[in-house]
């Protein structure tokens, strides 16, 4: 099983590390914070640590920052690049991942990153692909907001260029032969000239070729195009799924798409979210997901909704039966909305309201499992065992507390069953340690 941490460069009061949880550090800008997450995440096994990011302040709720500020729900977001910076120096083993725009970032600025990030880490770096979905990110930069298929036409030109720059240097380019003092091979260095609808490039790239050729591609779309997207490029893909059933049909989708796209079937890892609450026994584990419930803020959850929707949600009545007409107004990610009220009326049935779907959201944020080790470690094997996963993305309910319980309580479970190895390997690149595939263009 492959094991990633999702974290943030950033707090939010409720759901993601949760600030109000008395076990969650508040050190979010210290590096020593980061430096400590990092490491003790290595120490338990956990293969890769990656971070979200937007390029705004939550705005769509209410037409206004003030009750995400007030909230303290995602309105800070440091810059990862120089995080990943900071850990590559700090840490051996563990791949470390930064999320990128491909709509406002540009080309050979993101290469380059990578790239160096690449060198810096002995080749553990990822980056996590996106193409950013809100209207106010696109006002932060003064530009235009482009539809989806816009936005993932320039993702495809993007991805394009960014990996045939990190090819523009071929693996034995560099020479430094102080013999005949030649430093490099020109004939081994070579332009991209890439001329796209959206995006060009020249080339060559600054920086030789990455220890892994390609740094790992992790990609979370869910939609069709945002699956034939992750189909095309990605080596990790992250979902979502409430349940067995649906994760074995992402599963099993996700690959018909990605053998339709030229590669093999088994080429990305499939990686579901969850965030996992243990427990010495039932009742902690059960003490400690009824505590974190009680955290829940209604408003909060509107808040995360409204980003994803694109959408205002202090339009609709909180208090009647939720009508699917509002669904046409979402210019976002519409299936993660609609995946929200599926669960609401799974739980409170047809007439959910918005309160009870929002009520659901946070009952059941992260597909919990909840339990002692050895139930935690029984559902994943099933997960595993039956298709719906290759590994899982981890959510904490509080940061550093539910990684530290993930690591102290359950990883040894899933040594004792052979399921992740029980000295985890120092050797290679990431890429190589988890079994990915080569990449080329």
């Amino acid at each position: 099983m492959v094991f990633a941490a999702f974290a943030s460069a950033s707090t939010t009061k409720t759901s993601l590390g949760a600030w109000m949880h008395p076990r969650t550090d508040p050190g979010f800008l210290s590096a020593e914070y980061y430096i400590g997450l990092a490491q003790e995440l290595e120490r338990g096994g956990v293969d890769v640590l990656f971070f979200d990011d937007r390029l705004a302040m939550p705005a769509a709720y209410g037409a206004s920052t003030d009750p995400a500020v007030e909230r303290g729900s995602r309105v800070v977001k440091l810059d990862l690049v120089s995080i990943l910076g900071l850990l590559a120096g700090h840490t051996r083993r563990i791949g470390l991942g930064a999320t990128y725009s491909t709509t406002y970032g540009t080309p050979y600025h993101v290469a380059r990153q990578f790239a160096t990030l690449d060198h810096l880490s002995k080749g553990r770096v990822i980056w996590n692909i996106v193409t950013s979905l809100n209207q106010d990110e696109a006002e932060n930069f003064g530009v235009d907001h482009l539809s989806a298929d816009q936005r993932y036409d320039r993702a495809d030109e993007f991805l394009e260029i960014v990996t045939g720059l990190w090819e523009s240097w071929d693996a034995d380019a560099v020479e430094l032969d102080r013999t005949t003092g030649r430093f490099a091979d020109p004939a081994k260095v070579k332009r991209v000239d890439f001329e796209g609808k959206f995006l060009s490039s020249r080339g060559p790239l600054t920086v030789p070729r990455p220890p892994q050729g390609w740094p790992t591609l992790l990609q979370a779309g869910q939609s069709g195009r945002g699956r034939e997207f992750a189909a095309r490029w990605a080596d990790l893909i992250f979902t979502t799924a409430h349940s067995l059933e649906a994760a074995q049909g992402h599963y099993a989708d996700q690959q018909r798409i990605t053998q339709e796209q030229g590669r093999a079937a088994d080429a990305a890892k499939i990686l579901p979210a969850i965030m996992i609450i243990v427990g010495e026994t039932e009742e902690i584990a059960n003490e400690k997901n009824d505590f974190f419930n009680a955290l829940s803020d209604p408003v909060e959850q509107l808040i995360f909704l409204a980003e994803q929707a694109n959408f205002d949600f202090a339009q609709i009545p909180m208090d009647e039966t939720f009508d699917d007409s509002w669904l046409e107004q979402f210019t976002g990610t519409r299936g993660a909305v609609e995946a929200f009220v599926k669960s609401g009326r799974a739980k409170f049935g047809a007439d959910a309201t918005l309160r009870e779907i929002v009520r659901a959201r946070s009952m059941t944020a992260g597909n919990r499992f909840i339990g002692t080790p050895t139930q935690i470690a029984d559902t994943l094997e099933e997960w595993f065992d039956n298709y719906g996963a290759d590994g899982f993305a981890l959510m904490p309910s509080d940061t550093p507390g539910s990684f530290e319980d993930f690591t102290r309580l359950v990883m040894p479970e899933l040594r004792r069953r052979g399921r992740v190895a029980e000295r985890p390997d120092t050797d290679g690149t990431l890429r190589e340690r988890l079994g990915l595939t080569d990449r080329t263009v």
